[in-house]
Parts: structure tokens; C-alpha cells; sequence
């Protein structure tokens, strides 16, 4: 039986921590339904998000969004409970420690923040069709404006890696490039598409491991707004950006235009050959590389 759909109602992946948790907090304080896709559960000392888990308009689907059998299992409990979507914020993604794959042998930043949101549009967009924003946010980054090669042949299986500034940065520029090509086929089935730089926000959590290299840990600590700062970011691409062309990358609520536009037809037909292959065919992927065998293949979100 589906969940009615009462006001506007929104997705929200990675909900329980750093920005996709204060985006949250923001929307059920606003009366949204919202819709967590997380691996990890909420903070159980907090009085607005349990209040809303037990009269249920918060929402949450457990899924390890680095295995496609979780991700299917959690996306067919949600396509058969809930009625709409009106925003999808394609938010899971973080700088990770050390370089691990994925479930299905592909780079973690690349699985997280290239392929999934992909995947996410295309196994939601009748659920988006039905809200009335119809309107996706997919959390890029600025950092790839210091990206000065960009190969998407390596993007699965890069040969190094580098804190922050390596995988994390291309991954994310990859997503933003296919954000690019995909958004006039959407546009004409009636989904606005954007990539959204939240900005520097201090994510860093006490006890937790992080991607930042650790001459940057202090200046996060100082000087990076908090995450609700990107919150709101992403909040007002999704609800004020009338004007602004479904496509655009936008930093600091402007419009702006991006590198490497050339090869992003190349990292959307990959996208969409993973998806189709793998995801809806079920084909399996390459095998996880002998030297990374029990790598922690968990997204962080």
C-alpha cells in the first residue's frame, strides 16, 4: 500500500549526517514528507527527527548504496510504499581515506557520486514525474575547478590516488559533466536537472575517519561554515532557481560553466551502460582487483 502523499515531499541519500542531515532537519521543520535513502540510522537524541520517524514523515530505506543488491532491494520497498517525488537531492558521497572498491570492483567515489545518482533518476523518474517540482539536485563540488587532466577512462579503476583532490574531485566533475548531457532528455519529459556546489562546509565528526588531507583538518575546523550552510546551498537551487536552465552547474547561486565539457557524452554512456548491464540486466561486473580483496567497500553516507 503507498504512502499518500500529503504537501511536497523530497529524497534526500546520505539524510543522516553533514548536509543531507541539516537539509533534513530544514524540510520536516518546513512540513516536507521526507525520504531517506542512508546506510546509517539518524542520531537518536534528536527531538525533531524522532518525533517525525514515529508519525512518519520521516521516512528511511536502509541501503548500502556501494552494492547494487542492497540498492534494489531498498529501491523496490520504496517504489511500492511511496506515491511521489518532488525533489530528489542525489546528496551520498564524501571524501573517503584510502582508495577501496565497490561491491561490483568500480572505485568507491566513482560507484557513490558518478553512477548512482544516475541510477537513482532513472529507477525514480516516475515517482518524479508525479511530484510537482520534478526537480533533481545532484550535490557536485568545486574542488574539481584544481583538476587540470581528466580522463574518463580511469575513473573506475584509477592507478593512484590522492586525498580530497584525486578521485573524490574527479568523480564528482564526472557526475557533473553527464548532469550536463542527460538534462535536455529529462527536460522534455518534464524533470529540471542541476549540479550544485554546496560550497566548503565542515563535515569533519569527531571520531570519525576523513578524506581531507590532514594539513586541511585545521583550516575545516576554523574557518568552513557548518553543513548547514551547503543545506541551504542545495535548498535554494531546488526551490529558487526558476530561472536558471535545467543542466547548469551552479556555485554560490550562479551559473557556471565547466571544463572538460567534451567528454561528458563519454561518462554518460558509461553511466548508462553500468545501469542497463548491470542494475536492470543484473550483469555482473568486474571482479575486485586481488590486491584490494577485503578493502572496506561501504560508502561512508
Amino acid at each position: 500500500m503507498k504512502t499518500e502523499g500529503h504537501g511536497r515531499t523530497a529524497l534526500i541519500t546520505g539524510a543522516s549526517s553533514g548536509i543531507g542531515l541539516e537539509l533534513t532537519r530544514r524540510l520536516l521543520s518546513e512540513g516536507w514528507q521526507v525520504i531517506a535513502l542512508n546506510r546509517s540510522g539518524f542520531p537518536e537524541g534528536d527531538a525533531l527527527l524522532q518525533a517525525s520517524l514515529a508519525r512518519k514523515q520521516l521516512r528511511v530505506y536502509r541501503a548500502d548504496l556501494t552494492d547494487f543488491d542492497s540498492l534494489k532491494l531498498a529501491l523496490g520497498q520504496l517504489k511500492a510504499a511511496e506515491e511521489k517525488i518532488d525533489v530528489l537531492f542525489n546528496n551520498a558521497g564524501g571524501s573517503f581515506e584510502s582508495l577501496g572498491f565497490s561491491k561490483q570492483g568500480r572505485e568507491l567515489h566513482f560507484e557513490v557520486q558518478t553512477v548512482v545518482p544516475y541510477i537513482l533518476i532513472m529507477e525514480l523518474k516516475e515517482h518524479l514525474r508525479r511530484g510537482a517540482s520534478k526537480t533533481v539536485i545532484n550535490t557536485s563540488s568545486n574542488v574539481f575547478r584544481t583538476t587540470r587532466r581528466f580522463d574518463p577512462d580511469t575513473l573506475e579503476r584509477p592507478a593512484t590516488f590522492k586525498k580530497l583532490f584525486g578521485p573524490y574531485s574527479t568523480t564528482k566533475l564526472a557526475m557533473t559533466l553527464w548532469t550536463r548531457e542527460l538534462a535536455p532528455k529529462l527536460a522534455a519529459e518534464g524533470i529540471k536537472l542541476l549540479g550544485v556546489d554546496p560550497g566548503p562546509n565542515n563535515t569533519l565528526r569527531s571520531g570519525k575517519t576523513s578524506g581531507f588531507p590532514f594539513y586541511m583538518k585545521p583550516l575545516v575546523r576554523l574557518f568552513f561554515p557548518p553543513p548547514s550552510r551547503g543545506a541551504s546551498r542545495l535548498y535554494d537551487a531546488a526551490l529558487g532557481a526558476s530561472g536558471v536552465s535545467s543542466g547548469a552547474y551552479v556555485t554560490n547561486g550562479k551559473v557556471t560553466e565547466l571544463g572538460f565539457a567534451e567528454q561528458g557524452r563519454k561518462v554518460l554512456e558509461r553511466v548508462r551502460a553500468i545501469h542497463e548491464r548491470e542494475f536492470v540486466a543484473g550483469i555482473a561486473a568486474h571482479a575486485v582487483p586481488d590486491a584490494f580483496r577485503g578493502v572496506d567497500a561501504r560508502a561512508r553516507v
